[in-house]
């Protein structure tokens, strides 16, 4: 079985502190793992590394995101991303015609929200309620500072959650990089043909791959992928109930999901034999999920067919689909452009650095290819402009 190498090299060193805590988590998983015999799905491994209460990555007070943290979202880089999505949200807030509310899930430094406010404030389509999904008590603070600080006359719309709000919302959801960190399933198909699904054992300090043979409905999904021999990938059996669950919450709108992933036939695509799963830490990617324990993130590409069937399942449209570089174009990048500063038609040192912010979001070898959008509708019968310039939806 070819296991993701454990032996990682060129990392930058933690310190003190990170090693600390670290190493109370990886006790606290050693415990997890010995009261279930011996070994844990990994899937189980990292809900535990990103989510244990107070411990895991993005429940304990890391610094995450930004130029100081581990990654940068499209948010962290500037306004563009917000203001083009403002837009998209202010449209279909018309085609609801009655009140309306944003409900963003995992919303990070609070920095998309602030652009959002902003933008959908010069557009006159405020919402009546802006809520946040954050089941993070250390990021619910850091949000709550951000938009104190940058939009005071707007708190009265802000309601922080930690789960689905209690009456079905009628507006637009959002989830910019959230179905990545969702704990998924490792597997490969062993000589025989027979998909084993990868486990996670304690050896002294740290930790080691197993395998067993996948059962059940795990075994029956990845059967249906009709995989090779020797081909090894992830699974995310949660992005079925997940996306119910918003379907079950949302009365009218639109939902906006962006992240980097690709449709089915490319996410197991022959070539692509060893899985997408990625590990971050302070801006250097490895593949090793079981070092640097709650101190480093997980991630796994987005099968956004998967996300397509779910909906469909749970009695949503799908809208759209695009990449996010096309979403841009369609949303009024242009525009923005268009009505970029100058002095005297010279190109100003803040145009230089939105052109550089534009080009990272748009490029084919940034984030313009990769990162997708996908939208998925209830009760919406008008076409989205951000899936007019391409719409994807046949590949999917």
């Amino acid at each position: 079985m070819n296991f993701p190498p454990l032996n990682i090299t060129g990392l930058p060193e933690p310190d003190k502190v990170s090693v600390e805590h670290s190493d109370k988590l990886v006790a606290q998983i050693k415990q997890v793992i010995a009261a279930k015999g011996g070994a844990i799905p990994f899937s189980e491994f990292m809900n535990l590394a990103l989510y244990a209460p107070a411990m895991g990555y993005y429940a304990a007070g890391q610094r995450r995101f930004g130029a100081e943290g581990d990654f940068v979202t499209a948010p962290e880089l500037g306004d563009v991303f917000g203001q083009c999505l403002a837009r998209q949200v202010a449209k279909v807030f018309e085609e609801i015609d009655s009140p309306c509310d944003i409900l963003e899930f995992g919303a990070g430094s609070g920095r998309l929200a602030v652009t959002l406010i902003n933008e959908l404030e010069g557009l006159a389509a405020l919402p009546e309620h802006y809520f946040i999904l954050e089941t993070s008590a250390d990021l619910q603070q850091h949000q709550r500072q951000m938009l104190t600080e940058q939009l005071p006359q707007h708190m009265a719309r802000f309601v922080w959650l930690d789960s689905m709000p209690a009456q079905a919302i009628t507006g637009v959801v959002l989830a910019n990089e959230v179905l990545d960190a969702m704990p998924v399933e490792m597997f490969a198909v062993d000589e025989e043909g027979i998909a084993q699904q990868y486990l996670v054992e304690s050896v002294d300090e740290s930790f080691q791959w197993n395998y067993r043979p996948a059962e059940g409905q795990l075994a029956e999904q990845i059967g249906k992928l009709e995989l090779p021999a020797g081909y090894s990938s992830e699974l995310n059996p949660a992005i079925k109930g997940w996306v119910e669950m918003i379907a079950q919450g949302l009365n009218q709108g639109v939902v906006l999901l962006i992240d980097y992933g690709f449709p089915r036939h490319e996410y197991y695509h022959p070539q692509r034999t060893g899985g997408t799963l990625m590990c971050h830490y302070r801006h250097h990617s490895h593949c090793n999920p079981l070092t640097l324990v709650g101190i480093q993130d997980i991630t796994a590409h987005v099968d956004f067919t998967a996300v397509a069937e779910a909906a469909i399942a749970s009695a949503l449209d799908v809208l759209g689909y695009t990449t996010q570089a096309n979403f841009l174009l369609g949303s009024g990048l242009a525009d923005l452009l268009a009505h970029a500063d100058t002095d005297d038609g010279k190109i100003t040192k803040q145009q230089l650095v939105k052109n550089h912010e534009i080009q990272l979001l748009t490029s084919p070898a940034e984030m313009g290819e990769l990162f997708k959008i996908i939208a998925l509708g209830k009760g919406i019968e008008c076409e989205l402009h951000g899936f007019a310039f391409r719409d994807m939806r046949g590949k999917l």
